[in-house]
């Protein structure tokens, strides 16, 4: 009877230093993982009226390491959730990155295939000898742009130049210069991207020698596209280029 009365004793004390250390300033301020004071109480009275004393002090030191452990475990958990959402979104960016990557070559292929043939033309303009209306009269072609730009690549400028230089041989050619874009955005976000796309055209056939007066220029944004996949989107991305001989030369190409 004296030795149960005396675990419960013990017990009852540890279990009053344990709460006042818990409510004390400095453990509030050491933020001590919750798993570990409930193991340490709970230890500690399952061990005192297991075993007095001694019982106790070894049962409160199981119960701190068990409810340190369920908390490192908890923390465990929530570092692999945090890993995975940025493997995730690693995955995200990489992906991204590899879509911009082969729009980026397929635009720059396309736009090869453009220069090569403008090229071709101002050759034959300078081999023909002769009113390069002739030659570039019905010419229809497309500069296609990246997503939100408007800049022109150094190789698709050298092309426009060579066209624009021949254009600029013969007063009776007319250039008409269409901006577009694609559907994604808003409405005049998209306009003034498509002028841009114009503008950045038409600064080139000015700085070739072509006048203000044989250059139409227009913007149409995205009122006129109709895709609705990468794909389809990447062809409304564009100026379209249309040469029209007017006057004599035009009479002269239709007898």
């Amino acid at each position: 009877m004296k030795s149960a009365c005396s675990k419960v004793v013990w017990t009852m004390s540890l279990l009053c230093v344990s709460v006042a250390a818990l409510a004390s300033p400095e453990a509030a301020t050491k933020h001590t993982p919750p798993q570990e004071p409930a193991g340490f109480i709970a230890g500690g009275v399952i061990g005192g009226l297991a075993a007095g004393p001694i019982g106790a002090v070894i049962g409160a030191g199981i119960g701190t390491w068990l409810g340190s452990r369920v908390h490192r475990a908890g923390e465990a958990t929530q570092a692999e959730a945090m890993v995975a959402a940025l493997q995730t979104e690693t995955l995200a960016l990489q992906s991204e990155k590899s879509a911009l990557q082969s729009e980026k070559s397929d635009l720059k292929e396309t736009n090869r295939a453009l220069t090569a043939r403008l090229d071709q033309l101002s050759h034959s303009v300078d081999a023909a000898d002769e009113d390069a209306s002739k030659v570039l009269d019905g010419l229809q072609g497309d500069v296609l742009f990246r997503t939100g730009s408007a800049d022109i690549s150094p190789e698709m400028a050298r092309g426009i130049a060579g066209l624009a230089a021949a254009v600029a041989k013969s007063p009776a050619l007319k250039v008409r210069v269409d901006g577009y874009a694609d559907a994604r955005g808003g409405v005049d976000t998209n306009l003034k991207l498509s002028a841009a796309r114009a503008n950045a055209v038409r600064d080139l056939f000015l700085a070739a020698g072509v006048s203000e007066a044989a250059l139409e220029i227009n913007a149409y944004g995205k009122s006129l596209s109709v895709a609705d996949d990468d794909d389809g989107y990447a062809l409304e991305r564009r100026v379209r280029l249309t040469l029209k001989a007017e006057g004599p030369a035009a009479v002269a190409k239709t007898q």
